[in-house]
Parts: C-alpha cells; sequence; structure tokens
C-alpha cells in the first residue's frame, strides 16, 4: 500500500511553518525552492486539500494543514527516537530500563545517579518502580523490571539471579508518641503488643505467594500500600509495626515516634541489588556498578 504522506514531505511541511516561506524552507533544507513547491503540491494533489495560503510574503497553513502537521510532528519525532533506539541497541545500549526500588529505601538515593547516567545516554527512558517484600525479586524473575535494588533476602537458587547485599536494615518497633503502649514498661514483649493493631505495607507481588514479616497480632491489620504510607499511619496512632530505622530517623529524633524495644525479635535483616544474569545491556550494568559504589561508600543511612 502506498502512503501519500512521507517524513520528506513532512518535514518540509515543518520547514516552511518554522521559516515562513517556500524560499526559506529550501534554504534551511538545502534544497531548490522548486523542489520544496512540488512537495507541497503533489501532497495536496494526493490528499485532495489545501495546505497553504499566502498571507503577504507568508506561507501560512490552512486549518487542514495545522492538522496535518501537529500529528506530523509527532511522527517526526517518532522516527528520530526510533532511530536513536536503532543506534543505542546496535552499541549495547537498551531503549529503556526498569528499576524496581524496594520501599526500604527512599528514592532520594537514585536521583543523583540518574541525573550522571543522564550526561551520558540522555535518550534511555528509565521507569522506576516500588516494589515491597516478595514483589522486589518477583519484578525481576517476572521481567516486569530488569534492576532491583534493596530486595529483602536472596533469591531462589538457580533461577538466573545474579545478586549482591548492599547494606543491614535495622528494624525499630515505632509507636506514636501518644500511643499506649509508649507508656508501658520496657523491654515489650509479644503479649504486651498482640492486643494492638498492626499496620502492615502490602506485599507488591503479584503471581508469588505474599509473605509478611515481624506481625504479630490479635487483631485485624491496616493494609497499606508503600512503606510511606505505613509511616504516616503509624505517626497518627492508627497502629504500631516495624520500621526501617534510615527512613524513620528524623521522627525518632523528633519524638514523633518512639522506638520500643521488643524482647526476642530479631531487628535486622539483609537488602539485595539483583538482575538476571542473561541481561547484558549496559545501561544495566552502569546501574549495578553505580549502586554498588553507593551503598559501598555511603550505605543507607
Amino acid at each position: 500500500m502506498k502512503y501519500p504522506i512521507t517524513i520528506e514531505a513532512l518535514e518540509v511541511l515543518d520547514a516552511i511553518d518554522r521559516k515562513g516561506s517556500f524560499a526559506a524552507a529550501a534554504n534551511a533544507l538545502y534544497r531548490v525552492p522548486s523542489a520544496i513547491t512540488y512537495t507541497v503540491q503533489k501532497l495536496e494533489q494526493d490528499l485532495d486539500v489545501t495546505l497553504f495560503r499566502k498571507e503577504g510574503r507568508r506561507s501560512k497553513l490552512t486549518p487542514a494543514g495545522k492538522v496535518l502537521l501537529e500529528q506530523g510532528r509527532e511522527i517526526l519525532e517518532a522516527a528520530q527516537r526510533l532511530a536513536t533506539t536503532t543506534k543505542q541497541v546496535d552499541s549495547g545500549w537498551e531503549p529503556s530500563l526498569n528499576i524496581a526500588i524496594d520501599s526500604v529505601l527512599d528514592f532520594e538515593f537514585i536521583y543523583p545517579l540518574i541525573e550522571n547516567f543522564y550526561s551520558i545516554q540522555p535518550d534511555i527512558e528509565i521507569n522506576l518502580h516500588e516494589e515491597v517484600l516478595a514483589g522486589a525479586w518477583e519484578s525481576i524473575l517476572s521481567d516486569r523490571c530488569d534492576l532491583v535494588i534493596g530486595a529483602p533476602d536472596t533469591p531462589a537458587q538457580g533461577r538466573g539471579i545474579e545478586s549482591h547485599a548492599l547494606f543491614n536494615t535495622e528494624w525499630v518497633f515505632a509507636v506514636a508518641k501518644h500511643h499506649p503502649l509508649a507508656r508501658m514498661a520496657l523491654p515489650l514483649n509479644r503479649a504486651d503488643v498482640e492486643q494492638y493493631r498492626f499496620v502492615v505495607a502490602r506485599d507488591s507481588a503479584r503471581n508469588q505467594p505474599a509473605i509478611s514479616k515481624r506481625l504479630f497480632t490479635m487483631k485485624p491489620v491496616l493494609s497499606v500500600p508503600t512503606l510511606h504510607a505505613k509511616i504516616h499511619a503509624q505517626q497518627r496512632g492508627m497502629g504500631v509495626g516495624f520500621l526501617p530505622r534510615n527512613r524513620i530517623q528524623h521522627l525518632l529524633d523528633s519524638g514523633e515516634l518512639i522506638n520500643l524495644p521488643i524482647s526476642q525479635v530479631d531487628e535486622t535483616s539483609s537488602a539485595y541489588i539483583g538482575w538476571k544474569t542473561a541481561h547484558k545491556g549496559k545501561a544495566l550494568r552502569w546501574f549495578a556498578k553505580q549502586v554498588l559504589l553507593y551503598f559501598k561508600n555511603s550505605g543507607p543511612y
């Protein structure tokens, strides 16, 4: 099937609109004016429409011409993106990268890394996703994401995943300053807290069994979608639960949340970075290296 609208014709329309005349467009495109005139006349003939009208010395688009050019510019931009993407793939750079960040981490740490990456490869699309618990590793195993940062524990062995420990997380049992547990003798035990509602960040796994950790209560829980929401719910006294110290230290310092130790409870866990070993893209390798260096030098705190 032959289409009358070509990339070349759209480039001509764009140049005429930007420069204001056929002659100026010809200069911008390094073509003779007669070639510009022919391209427009043929396009008008093939579409059976009028695209330009003369207003003094300037050529103005008709309403039909404006519609064609507005949508045509989207095609020109898409063509440019396609050309760029093709070159990137040929050189080993992925056109896009999906990064999953476990909610144990605040997203702030990744932004300077992305800014540095854009100075090298500004045309690669970066998509950030927040995951919770089992959803972190599932995002890699299901190819929802290419790289996961801060995932809890290690992934199942023999599943084609490369992983490295990043840091240890200290989990703090935290309550609002006005919560009844804040007035009890320390350390608390499980019996002390079982009668109170827990706030839980909902596991983001879609296909694997959800998991929960450090949860012991006889009350129905308040389930929220992110750790950020869990922190705010606990600030308001709507429930209790364990929170990573690196996310709430400022609230502990201000007294908005209070750390209440509980006897015989493991309060540490390890967080990992991981990706599929089959993924050889340069963007993934760049981010994996930079994240490992970041946590080696700075840590999450």
